[in-house]
């Protein structure tokens, strides 16, 4: 570790997250489990594969375009579940209340919170509601966990990468973070950013009943598509090739982007998925996410490769190529 005390780097999901999660958790936690560094632990219970996981919400400003931290809460949770291929069955709601939180404020969210799982299939079974003084915390901080069954047969875990694999897409990158600094930042546009919060579940389902040896899936939140990327070709030990021209980018992200001198390849996404599947598999799980709803805008974006291992190269517009490392630094902080 570089540093002698937490700074807001290490929440970034990008180098610091790195460092902190190997240096201090996996130096004393590590287990079999754990060591997939997975978004989800996949579990054999009673002869089946459940998947599990945990996540924790401070997104600021609480209530955004396009959402709010109660639905964020549950999509992040079902999502993550969603990349094991799992389908999502039952969540944990723990709260971290501030002294002084309007009430109305928190009805508001619990009531997204309850729309978000009608939406997405799912139910809060268990609860904890904690209060601190006044200026202990900042309004109200959301954990979850969730456990999903996954079906027989399936392993889209990120070390699944091979040489060849194509790798798709469901629609435009980096709205949700631009959306939340937007509103932070009170900055006015034409053309409002919505975030893409979205429950992934259904899409997946789709995916996978189409193309049930999918390789990987994997939602770029943290970090975004970039750090993802660079995520699965170390865990899986391969090269990966993006191509810049094919990459689903809207007009108001772009604009936004380039105003603020932000690379939207390392923007958080709340309603992504990365796919990787076979070359020959490709064209036929692009069109069935193309029928979905949350995959309208979906493209083909890259190739996994035996050359360059661990690292992501950018297929430039103009005929060149670039690096894309891991994100280094904290762009947007509390951004889920």
């Amino acid at each position: 570790m570089r540093n002698h005390f937490i700074t807001l780097d290490h929440g970034s999901g990008g180098e610091a997250s790195h460092e902190l999660v190997h240096d201090i958790f996996m130096s004393r936690l590590s287990n079999r489990f754990l060591n997939r560094m997975d978004d989800s632990a996949v579990l054999n219970l009673s002869g089946g594969n459940v998947a599990m996981t945990t996540d924790s919400y401070v997104v600021d400003p609480i209530f955004f375009p396009g959402g709010d931290i109660g639905s964020l809460a549950v999509h992040g949770t079902v999502n993550d579940l969603s990349m094991q291929g799992a389908v999502p069955l039952y969540l944990t709601l723990g709260l971290i209340l501030e002294e002084g939180f309007p009430l109305e404020d928190l009805a508001k969210i619990v009531d997204s919170v309850g729309q978000a799982c009608q939406e997405s299939g799912v139910m809060v079974v268990a609860g904890d509601t904690k209060v601190v003084p006044k200026g202990h915390a900042d309004k109200i901080f959301i954990n979850t966990a969730g456990i999903g069954s996954i079906p027989d047969g399936i392993d889209v875990s990120s070390c699944n990468g091979k040489p060849g694999d194509l790798i798709l897409i469901n629609g435009h990158i980096a709205e949700h973070g631009l959306a939340i600094l937007t509103r932070r930042q009170g900055l006015e546009l034409r053309s409002a950013l919505l975030s893409d919060s979205a429950p992934l579940n259904s899409l997946v389902g789709r995916i996978l009943h189409v193309c049930p040896q999918t390789h990987i899936l994997r939602d770029p939140t943290r970090g975004g598509v970039a750090t993802a990327l660079n995520e699965i070709a170390d865990q899986s030990g391969v090269g990966i090739h993006l191509f810049e021209d094919a990459l689903p980018i809207s007009r108001s992200v772009s604009a936004v982007s380039e105003i603020l001198g932000i690379d939207p390849l390392y923007v958080a996404n709340e309603g992504k998925c990365l796919v990787f599947v076979a070359k020959e598999d490709a064209k036929s799980v692009l069109r069935s996410m193309k029928k979905h709803p949350l995959g309208e805008k979906s493209a083909i974006v890259g190739e996994v490769t035996d050359q360059n291992i661990g690292k992501v190269l950018l297929k430039t517009k103009v005929g060149g190529t670039r690096i894309l490392p891991v994100l280094t630094g904290e762009q947007l902080p509390r951004i889920c």
